[in-house]
C-alpha cells in the first residue's frame, strides 16, 4: 500500500472518479459498494482516485455520510495480478504489535476489494525538510518506536523466510534488468564473474544477521503522519535480517541524508533495541557493517526493480531515482576491500571513477 496523498493541483482540481479499463470489474465494484455502503454510512458517489502503486493495485477515497464522518480507503486488488491475504495477514500483525496500521473493515476476497480505515494524506516524507535534519528526528524517533514494536512481536514460521533463494532471486534483478536491459551492457565474462563473487558474500553476510519480522519497504514514503505515526505497504513483509528496515529507513530511496545524521538515528535505533532485548550485535561498529551490507541488497534490488518497472510495466518516473541508488551501491562497495569487484562493475556500466570519501546519494 503506497501512500495516499492527493497530486499537487489537487486544490485547482476536481476529484479524479476512478477509470475501469474492465466494466465487468466496474460492475462489481459497484455492487459491492451498494452492499457495505448502509453498513458503513458511505457514499459511493464521492470514490475518487487517492493513490496508485507500483503494482497493479490502486486505492480510492470514499467519503462517510454525516458532517466530520471519517473518509475511507478502498483498496482495487484484482486477484489474478494482486494476492490480498497477505495484507490482510499483515495488518493484523502489526496492530497485535501496537503499531498504527489501517484496519480492514471489509474484505471481497473474491473480487480483490478491501474497505479500510483512512490513516490521512500526508507522509513523513511530504512533511520532511531535507536541510534540516533536526528537525526531522522526531519524527524519525517514532518511525524507531513503531519498527522496535514490530520487532518484538516476531516469530518463526508466521511470515515467509527471507532466504538464501529470495535474496539471490532479488539480487538477479540489477544484472538483468538494470544493467543487460537498461544500460545494455552484456553480463558475461568478467563483469559476470565480478558480479557472482559479490552476491555471494552479500548473500552470506545477510543471512548471518539475526532474522526478525522484516516490513521490507520502511521508509517515510510509506509512514504516515497523525496522532500516531501510521505504516502503510506491508504486504511483503518476511521473517529476515534486523539489520533490513533499519536500512530502509536510512537510506531511502527518495531522499538522502549526510551520514552523520544517518549514523546518529542508527544508533538511537541500536540503542533501544539493545534495551528492548532485540537480537542487535553489542558492537554498534559490527552491527552497522551489517547495516550497510543488508542496504547494499536493497539497493541492487530496487535499481533493478525502477528499471523493470520503466521497461517492462511503462512507469518511467522511478528510474529517474537510480542515481541515489547508484551513488549508495558506489558508496558502500568502496567502503569494504570484499566489494571491490562490485565496485569495479558499477564503474565499468557507469562509466565513472572510483569515489574518495563517503556521501549518502549527495553525488
Amino acid at each position: 500500500m503506497t501512500a495516499l496523498q492527493p497530486p499537487s493541483s489537487a486544490a485547482a482540481a476536481p476529484p479524479e472518479a476512478p477509470a475501469w479499463g474492465d466494466p465487468a470489474r466496474a460492475r462489481a465494484f459497484q455492487q459491492w459498494m451498494e452492499h457495505i455502503a448502509a453498513r458503513h454510512h458511505l457514499q459511493p458517489a464521492s470514490v475518487r482516485l487517492a493513490s496508485a502503486d507500483a503494482s497493479f493495485r490502486r486505492y480510492f477515497r470514499v467519503d462517510a455520510a454525516g458532517s466530520g464522518a471519517p473518509t475511507r480507503i478502498v483498496m482495487d486488488a484484482p486477484p489474478a495480478q494482486e494476492n490480498s491475504a497477505p495484507f490482510v495477514q499483515v495488518a493484523t500483525l502489526m496492530a497485535e504489535a501496537g503499531v498504527s496500521v489501517p484496519q480492514v473493515l471489509e474484505w471481497n476476497e473474491a473480487e480483490g476489494f478491501l474497505l479500510l480505515d483512512d490513516l490521512g494524506r500526508q507522509t513523513m516524507l511530504d512533511v520532511i525538510d531535507p536541510a534540516d535534519a533536526n528537525a526531522a528526528r522526531p519524527l524519525y524517533d517514532q518511525a524507531i518506536d513503531a519498527l522496535i514494536r514490530w520487532q518484538l512481536a516476531s516469530k518463526p514460521d508466521v511470515l515467509p523466510p527471507y532466504d538464501r533463494a529470495l535474496l539471490e532471486r532479488e539480487l538477479a534483478l540489477f544484472p538483468e534488468w538494470y544493467i543487460a536491459r537498461h544500460r545494455g551492457v552484456a553480463v558475461e565474462g568478467q563483469l559476470k564473474e565480478r558480479l557472482e563473487r559479490s552476491f555471494r558474500a552479500i548473500v552470506e553476510n545477510n543471512l548471518a544477521a539475526p532474522q526478525v519480522y522484516v516490513h521490507r519497504d520502511f521508509m517515510p514514503r510509506n509512514l504516515m503522519v497523525g496522532r500516531a505515526l501510521g505504516v502503510l505497504d506491508f504486504q511483503d513483509a518476511v521473517f529476515g535480517p534486523i539489520t533490513y528496515d533499519i536500512a530502509s529507513l536510512m537510506r531511502d530511496a527518495f531522499l538522502s541524508w549526510d551520514e552523520d545524521f544517518v549514523l546518529d538515528v542508527t544508533v538511537r535505533y541500536w540503542e533501544r533495541a539493545r534495551k528492548a532485548g532485540l537480537p542487535v550485535d553489542e558492537d554498534f561498529g559490527a552491527f552497522y557493517r551489517a547495516v550497510e551490507w543488508m542496504g547494499l541488497q536493497r539497493h541492487l534490488k530496487v535499481a533493478g526493480i525502477f528499471a523493470r518497472l520503466t521497461l517492462r510495466d511503462g512507469k518511467p518516473k522511478y528510474l529517474a531515482d537510480t542515481p541515489r541508488f547508484i551513488a549508495y551501491i558506489r558508496a558502500t562497495a568502496g567502503r569494504y576491500r570484499e566489494l571491490t569487484p562490485l565496485l569495479r562493475v558499477i564503474d565499468e556500466v557507469e562509466g565513472t571513477q572510483a569515489l574518495s570519501g563517503f556521501a549518502y546519494g549527495r553525488v
